[in-house]
């Protein structure tokens, strides 16, 4: 009789990814924590990308402009060595922020010739120059990305709620009814129009749901050409 413990085989199922489980419907779209994870990576890509871009431009510029010296050629190893190490903390950034994996390129592997060898292989690392080139490309897109991102968020939320908080106009603001859409004069003639009617506040107030609900999907566009750059410029 064999007294050893039957073993039980288990099929196993391939794990949903990260970006595969975070998709969400319509509905959910503006309370899931996957949208908020995603304006948060938009938002704080801007001061990351800030450092990026300086980092890159100005030792660029230095090493480019000290080529002729002994100093150029080291400034631009250190300037690759720096843009992989940056694009590390990116590729992390995209795992926590967007729930993207994406395998860092090969370490550069030092040739023959001690400190200058070393120097060389560097210059010649193809994952360096990509990242570099990431940093550049990446920093006027991140403006954009951050504005929008801000934007749609802020303003979708300040319209939708404004039924909420209209009374605070005709109570604090002297001479207004109601939040003042606009307030000029023209021919002598002072011109207003202040939501103050039930229907007003409840189409503004639609007018800002519509916002809210789609900035998911704006978001959720934007991040897109991130995963984008960084599997096509910090990838293996």
């Amino acid at each position: 009789m064999n007294s050893r413990p039957a073993m039980t085989a288990y099929a196993t199922s391939p794990v949903p990814s990260y970006s595969a489980a975070r998709e969400v419907g319509f509905l959910r779209g503006p309370f899931a924590g996957s949208t908020f994870r995603e304006i948060g990576y938009t938002i704080t890509s801007l001061p990351v990308a800030i450092v990026g871009f300086v980092f890159s431009v100005v030792l660029f510029s230095a090493g480019v402009g000290l080529a002729v010296t002994v100093l150029g050629l080291p400034l631009l190893a250190a300037l690759l060595l720096g843009a992989r190490g940056l694009g590390a903390a990116e590729r992390g950034r995209a795992r926590l922020g967007l729930g993207l994996e994406v395998e860092g390129p090969a370490p550069v592997v030092a040739g023959q010739g001690g400190f200058w060898g070393a120097m060389r292989a560097r210059l010649a690392d193809a994952a360096g120059w990509r990242a570099l080139l990431f940093h550049v490309v990446m920093f006027p897109y991140r403006v954009f990305s951050f504005v929008m991102s801000v934007t749609f968020l802020l303003v979708g939320w300040v319209v939708a709620l404004l039924p909420a908080y209209n009374w605070v106009f005709p109570r604090y603001v002297e001479g207004w009814e109601g939040y003042r859409v606009y307030d000029f004069t023209s021919g002598g003639i002072r011109h207003t129009y202040d939501i103050t009617s039930p229907l007003q506040l409840a189409a503004v107030s639609l007018v800002g749901f519509a916002i809210v609900f789609l900035t998911p999907k704006l978001v959720r566009a934007l991040t897109n050409v991130d995963r984008a750059a960084v599997r096509g410029l910090l990838g293996k």
